[in-house]
């Protein structure tokens, strides 16, 4: 079943500018293989540096409605006096930085400094509550961390700064935190404490202060850290070699996502998706990318059309989730005027149904043909395939057949999704204990854990995972985590976290907890459970249904009896229910 990589990634990687190009593009090296052997080049070169200076890179709006636009050469000196910038704080090849930061262009000059200088960067989400944040942190071990005052968030401004400091006092190794100054929030100041602006300031001073030379750096050097689902207390990164992120995003994007024109991809600037596909594809392809903070509502629940019209977007990638929320806004239905250029509509992150597929092609591109379903993985470095790319002749074939054992299975039939070549996107080093090998399953082939169907006419629906992990609003959330931190609870006697069908979030979470004899179950006591998991795993990861069972018998095999709950949960519509074991076993034979 193996085949080999795709010839087509050597012609996406002479697009990319390199120092020394290399003598091969793989070679079947262990399971993951080697990219680009003895090329060298530099990612902000590709993304900033190579592009007309008078082309605008980035469109950005904040959330209060400021805006800003920076041309490539613009952002290539932002790109250049930060990485001086971090150099005078010791930053050097090799050494971690984090960015605790939202969608704001400094996060993107942030992101390429550190690919400048060779250092890998990791996004963490600014969300995150201290507990989680401080995890991360110790995790990472960062050099330094790059973070802002405070950050705009659905109208209120979330105390970043602060959340920092008090992670910082259980997470050590952090030698300088620079601070973007976004909001105006005051702050406590500490020592190793910098303000961005004040760092940049001798680059800026005429006359321009000396550039560092841009370093040449190994093909698959690290350039971006990002997280995996993982269990408490064993957090797992993914490690993304250079050469390889780029030839992906870029391929991605200009054979697989659009077809030119300004870009735009309104999700979490944490997620892999926005970074791979929000910033790096497009910038390496030379195009404009918009960027915006804070969220779709914010002002009104027009902002998604009204920013599509202001910058002439013409591809849109986003979640689901995000365009089934916009579809339920009675007030917002998509004016013809902010469509004009709008050619493609691509959901990424989770299965896309197909009403909301049907509503997309009739309210919003007028045709079917416009609307697109992208799927991809942050093991991969993001978007893998989609079902009707750009420029099918040019996108590498990453060979997904859908298995069932060691053999595949017929149109109509769903079973495992699996790659049979080698993706140049693939992270070159897992770092933690990860609970699923995608080596081990099946011999010589990536198996995903994602359930697909392939149909007749030779496209592949894709219904989710077949493990443990679900995607919420594109993020991937382990059930087995939330399900732990539940069981630590001294009112429960077991637990069990399932997850069903939401228009609003793609898959909505339910906990399914026994109680303790002595516990009152109801409300109060489903507080307390939804509380603990956002405080432990953060907001995401939180039961949207508390479920509460007289017990879980023995007489079902584990699989049945989350395939019941899972049946049950789907009837439930209130935050708290009670459930019999007799209601259980009944779904079981549904």
């Amino acid at each position: 079943m193996p085949e080999p990589a795709d010839p087509r990634w050597a012609a996406v990687a002479d697009t990319l500018t390199w120092t020394t190009p290399p003598s091969a593009a793989y070679e079947p090296v262990d399971r993951l293989g080697r990219w680009f052997r003895d090329g060298t080049l530099n990612a902000a070169v590709n993304c900033a540096d190579r592009h007309p200076a008078d082309r605008a890179a980035i469109h950005w709006e904040g959330e209060p409605g400021d805006r800003r636009t920076l041309t490539f050469g613009e952002l290539d000196r932002e790109v250049a006096a930060l990485a001086v910038a971090l150099r005078s704080l010791g930053v050097a090849p090799g050494d971690r930085v984090a960015l605790h930061l939202g969608w704001l262009p400094e996060a993107v000059a942030a992101m390429l400094a550190c690919a400048r200088i060779g250092a890998p960067f990791c996004l963490i989400p600014t969300p995150l509550p201290v507990e989680a944040l401080a995890e991360r942190l110790e995790f990472v071990a960062p050099r330094v961390l790059i973070t802002q005052d405070g950050a705009w968030r659905h109208g209120t401004i979330i105390p970043t700064k602060s959340r920092v400091d008090e992670a910082l006092t259980a997470a050590g190794g952090v030698q300088h935190t620079v601070v973007v100054r976004r909001t105006g929030l005051d702050v406590a100041w500490y020592e190793g404490d910098r303000w961005l602006h004040d760092l940049l300031a001798p680059a800026r001073m005429p006359p321009p202060a000396p550039v560092d030379p841009v370093p040449a750096l190994p093909a698959e050097h690290p350039l971006l850290l990002t997280w995996l689902a993982h269990r408490r207390g064993r957090p797992v990164l993914a490690v993304h070699g250079t050469a390889n992120l780029l030839a992906a995003a870029s391929a991605v994007h200009r054979y697989g996502l659009s077809h030119g024109g300004a870009f735009w991809c309104p999700v979490d600037l944490a997620s892999i998706g926005a970074q791979v596909h929000g910033v790096l594809g497009p910038l390496a392809c030379g195009d404009t990318t918009v960027m915006f903070e804070g969220t779709v509502d914010i002002p009104n629940h027009r902002r998604l059309w009204d920013i599509i019209e202001r910058y002439a977007v013409s591809t849109v990638l986003t979640t689901p989730s995000v365009l089934a929320r916009v579809r339920g806004w009675a007030d917002a239905a998509p004016p013809e005027s902010s469509l004009r250029t709008l050619n493609r509509v691509i959901a990424m992150g989770e299965p896309l149904r197909p009403d909301l597929r049907a509503w997309i092609a009739d309210r919003v591109t007028g045709e079917k043909d416009a609307v697109v379903d992208a799927w991809g993985q942050i093991e991969l470095g993001g978007i893998v395939a989609v079902d009707a790319p750009a420029d099918p002749g040019r996108l590498p074939d990453a060979g997904l057949a859908v298995v069932d054992g060691a053999s595949e299975v017929p149109d109509g039939t769903a079973g495992e999704l699996v790659l049979r070549r080698p993706w140049a996107g693939t992270l070159r080093a897992i770092e933690g204990e990860i609970g699923y090998d995608h080596w081990r399953r099946w011999p010589g082939v990536y198996a995903t854990g994602d359930r697909a169907v392939r149909h007749g006419n030779g496209q592949l629906e894709f219904l989710g995972r077949i493990d443990p992990v679900v995607s919420v609003s594109g993020q991937l959330v382990s059930l087995a985590e939330v399900r732990d931190v539940l069981l630590e609870h001294p009112f429960l006697r077991a637990a069990e976290v399932v997850s069903v069908a939401d228009p609003r979030v793609g898959r909505r979470i339910v906990a399914c907890v026994v109680p303790t004899p002595d516990a009152l179950a109801g409300p109060a006591l489903a507080g307390e459970l939804v509380a603990i998991v956002r405080e432990a795993l953060g907001g995401l990861a939180r039961p949207q249904t508390v479920l509460f069972a007289d017990r879980f018998g023995t007489d079902l095999p584990d699989d049945v009896r989350r395939r019941a709950l899972e049946v049950v949960a789907a009837s439930v519509a209130d935050a708290t229910a009670h459930v019999t074991w007799s209601q259980v076993r009944a779904a079981a034979t549904l």
